[in-house]
């Protein structure tokens, strides 16, 4: 029988953990045993409602408001989950600037707000949580790609190109740090049901063009996370997880 609860006694930092595809993870990651530490810069009454609901089924949570793409706010959210939770094993850097705009009408500064928050923000949080992974000997980082990675994106290049990197992070890191008993993955999501409340039943593949016939839950996304982080994905590091209903059978 396997374990409920295969990360009991593991603290995890969830980046942009407050909505969507992020709170769907913290809750996840916390009904497998893990303390959660929810990131959010504004949304704050989310990620309280987060913490509210991980606490009531009798887990662990915090709230850690800071900016990701600021170096010192990211060192002293790091320090502050540490004081609180004694460790940091698993770091799901989820946050990112999902704006759409044309390229020809983007401005440097929109091209810069993008990388800030998903290759500096990623490069922030990694260096706040990795002095701990290494003294544990032990830990998980999950970065968050996308299907634009593969198939581009309309009005989407900055974030292509700053996902596109998180890949490249994502294997460069696994080589780096397996040695010291760490995984570095990436699930990458297809389309999915982030515009709506997560008990509401999926949507219908609007396009046609997904085998499995529909957009996909936050859940979905989440249950790949903790399959990852937990010991059924122990021999997997390095990798680029699809979470797209088949989309790319197309591509």
């Amino acid at each position: 029988m396997s374990d409920p609860r295969p990360l009991a006694g593991q603290v995890a930092l969830v980046t942009g953990g407050a909505k969507n595809i992020g709170r769907a993870i913290s809750l996840a990651l916390a009904a497998a045993g893990a303390a959660v530490a929810v990131n959010t810069l504004s949304s704050r009454e989310d990620a309280e409602a987060v913490v509210k609901e991980i606490r009531a089924a009798g887990g662990t949570a915090d709230v850690f408001l800071a900016d990701i793409s600021d170096a010192a706010a990211v060192r002293a959210m790091g320090e502050a989950v540490i004081k609180r939770f004694g460790k940091i094993d698993i770091l799901v850097l989820n946050a990112s600037q999902r704006r759409e705009i044309l390229f020809k009408d983007m401005t440097f500064e929109d091209w810069r707000n993008t990388m800030s928050i998903t290759l500096d923000g990623s490069f922030h949080c990694i260096k706040a949580c990795l002095p701990s992974m290494l003294e544990h000997k032990h830990g998980n980082i999950i970065t968050l790609g996308g299907d634009a990675v593969l198939l581009g994106g309309n009005k989407k290049s900055h974030n292509t190109t700053a996902k596109n990197g998180l890949v490249g992070l994502t294997r460069a890191l696994a080589k780096e740090l397996a040695e010291d008993g760490i995984r570095v993955n990436c699930v990458s999501p297809g389309s999915f049901n982030t515009s709506r409340p997560a008990h509401r039943s999926a949507r219908a593949d609007p396009k046609g063009k997904i085998p499995l016939g529909r957009v996909g839950e936050p859940e979905e996304i989440a249950a790949s996370v903790r399959f990852l982080c937990g010991p059924g994905g122990g021999y997997i590091t390095g990798q680029v997880l699809h979470v797209n209903g088949g989309a790319f059978i197309f591509a």
